[in-house]
């Protein structure tokens, strides 16, 4: 089954269950900071294999100790379900 794009408000009421997502651009966003490149690559690497997994590849951007994440469908047209799994995937894996 394709994903369907979130409303507006529904888009909303999810961002109440995360922590420090917001949305830019029309995509879920976020800035995570690690205290070493070496962490922050770890956090890539394992979000790397659940996107694999979910079918759901990220846009990100990595500098030395920084992670910044922008979440969207594509196919979707906008922000689905499958971004706010993602999302909450990566912050259980930050800690």
């Amino acid at each position: 089954m394709a994903a369907k794009k979130l409303s507006d408000a529904e888009v909303q009421d999810n961002l109440e269950q995360l922590n420090g997502w917001t949305v830019e651009n029309g995509k879920l966003h976020k800035e995570y900071q690690f205290d070493t490149f070496v962490t922050a690559f770890g956090f890539m690497t394992q979000l790397a294999l659940i996107a694999e997994s979910m079918n759901h590849h990220p846009e990100w951007f990595n500098v030395y100790n920084r992670v910044t994440i922008d979440l969207m469908t594509h196919d979707a047209g906008g922000i689905s379900e499958l971004d706010f799994q993602w999302a909450k995937h990566a912050d259980s894996i930050s800690g």
